[in-house]
């Protein structure tokens, strides 16, 4: 089967740019870690920044001489931006047509006119996890919170009975399904197969945000039972528009690269021939470039054009598409950096040394070491890259679907336990009005559910297939 083909390794850096042992090789990772760590946290330093001088910091400890650092790190950069910094920009685009042309909202209004009462909870964890395929976790809360606080408030149901849904479908879209960033930069990491992956992403989601959204929803609004606060309500971004696209082509864009990058899984799985014309077609349009590019250029059709926008409104929207994700970009770049310094250091050996006379399966150490930084950084992007890094060699002997697995472990251990070091915790706590308190026992535990839910379920696929 295909996979992403990047490069991993610098020409010159086939062997450890460093000859220093495991004890000093641990010590650097750690001090290269907490580095990182306390500049984010301590220091309030960009991540960027953070990962950068966290991987310089991380050679100099193992003793590498800091030209092979530098080259080692650039490397990494570059392949990774390579690797999915395109897929992140298509992403993108493709998350800012459906705002902006009211394709998002058509989706919610249509699904919240068919749902009342005790299905209301779980039409929100439907419209979150459709919205939040193609757009980042930022994106979809600025999106979907007003409609969650405008459904609360004229319906007059619980805010976390409807809020923790939404939520919940957003974070699991966001840690589990590529074309998200984390499961991408994982996925380019271990040489996971992207259809093979999204198809078990999808699998362990669906499980996932049941539990984490509309049934945990229940505990969450008898733990803090807030109203909706009317001043965090603000204009839904669609309500100048005098029309917008209809239900049908909005949600047949949504899922179009989806359905591709599945098919060509499946046509992979069937045939296994890549002499095959068939194999070879779907190899093409099931790459994650040409499926996301093909929804982009589709989504001019039937999002852009029935919402009236013009020809001249085009570039615009893809400028302004583009420009919140520069960030993104230099982070997971970033992440790369750091990842491709692990190897070349030779911590990636040094780890699959060790465990070999571990007891703990693969899947779960990749769990707890994304767990570990999630905890310690608070982003669940730095998490996903640094832990991929780590675990990367693990991936050498594993089955097609176990490497896949691997890319879902970590995804999930990157969601554990967001807290006051994590801005989605303070993005949630400022929307729904509520105190730090309130917000540990809502948002924090519904990331905890998912994380450890989703892990658990990774863990059991592992032993069935």
């Amino acid at each position: 089967m295909t996979r992403l083909n990047v490069e991993v390794l610098a020409a010159d850096a086939v062997e450890p740019i460093t000859s220093a042992g495991h004890a000093q090789l641990g010590i650097a990772v750690l001090a290269g870690i907490a580095v990182i760590v306390l500049l984010i946290t301590k220091f309030k330093l960009h991540a960027f920044l953070s990962l950068t001088i966290g991987s310089l910091a991380l050679g100099a400890f193992a003793g590498a001489p800091l030209d092979k650092v530098i080259t080692s790190f650039t490397t990494g950069l570059g392949t990774t931006v390579a690797g999915v910094g395109v897929l992140i920009a298509l992403g993108a685009i493709l998350g800012k047509m459906l705002a902006d042309s009211g394709g998002a909202d058509q989706i919610v209004d249509t699904i919240l006119a068919k749902a009342s009462g005790r299905t209301m909870p779980w039409a929100m964890v439907l419209i979150a996890s459709v919205i939040g395929l193609p757009l980042f976790f930022e994106v979809g809360v600025v999106l979907l919170i007003p409609v969650v606080l405008m459904v609360a408030k004229r319906g007059n149901y619980s805010l976390m009975r409807i809020g923790i849904p939404a939520l919940a479908g957003l974070s699991v879209m966001h840690g589990l399904v590529p074309p998200h960033p984390g499961p991408l930069v994982a996925i380019d990491a271990v040489k996971a197969n992207l259809g093979v992956t999204l198809a078990l992403g999808v699998l362990v989601a669906i499980p996932t945000v049941i539990i984490a959204g509309p049934l945990f929803s229940r505990y969450a609004a008898r733990w803090v039972d807030v109203p909706a606060p009317d001043r965090m309500i603000p204009q839904r971004a669609t309500e100048e528009l005098e029309k917008r696209p209809g239900f049908g082509p909005t949600l047949a864009t949504i899922l179009l690269p989806v359905v591709l990058m599945l098919s060509k899984a499946l046509v992979d799985i069937v045939v296994d021939d890549p002499a095959n014309l068939t194999q070879r077609v779907f190899d093409v349009i099931g790459s994650p470039l040409i499926a996301l590019l093909a929804a982009v250029l589709v989504g001019i059709f039937t999002l852009l054009r029935p919402a009236g926008f013009g020809k001249e409104r085009l570039t615009p929207l893809v400028e302004k598409g583009l420009a919140p994700i520069a960030g993104i970009l230099l982070i997971v770049g970033a992440g790369g950096g750091f990842k491709q310094t692990l190897i070349d250091t030779g911590v990636g050996q040094m780890i699959l040394d060790i465990s070999k006379d571990w007891s703990i399966p693969a899947l779960l150490l990749a769990w707890l070491i994304a767990v570990g930084i999630r905890l310690a950084t608070g982003s669940a992007t730095v998490a996903t890259v640094s832990a991929a890094g780590l675990v990367a060699p693990l991936a050498a002997d594993m089955s097609t679907t176990h490497t896949a697995l691997l890319v879902l472990a970590i995804g999930a251990g990157s969601l554990f336990f967001s807290h006051v070091n994590d801005a989605g915790f303070w993005l949630v706590k400022e929307y729904f009005g509520l105190n730090v308190g309130q917000t540990i026992k809502t948002w924090s535990v519904m990331e905890t559910i998912i994380s450890v839910v989703a892990g658990g379920l990774v863990l059991l696929l592992s032993l069935i297939i």
